[in-house]
């Protein structure tokens, strides 16, 4: 099973969009200091995370979530 996530910096109110296959492990990555991407923005909360059968098929998702139209209604989902 595969996971995409979206993350809440506590920091700057921004969001994450990730994939991986165990969101526990993950969230703490992000979390502690084991992705530059994100390191600066720590704490992060989990918002959602959507289930995939495949990483392929979370691969897909992930891209999906990630564009500019998909960003703002996660936005405004969560009142962001």
């Amino acid at each position: 099973m595969f996971y995409v996530y979206i993350l809440k910096s506590l920091k700057d109110n921004g969001i994450y969009i990730g994939k991986t296959n165990d969101l526990e492990r993950r969230l703490s990555e992000h979390n502690g200091w084991q992705v530059s991407s994100t390191k600066s923005r720590k704490p992060f909360l989990i918002l959602k995370y959507l289930e995939c059968k495949t990483e392929k098929e979370a691969l897909s998702l992930e891209k999906e979530l990630k564009k500019g139209y998909k960003r703002e209604e996660i936005k405004k989902e969560f009142n962001l």
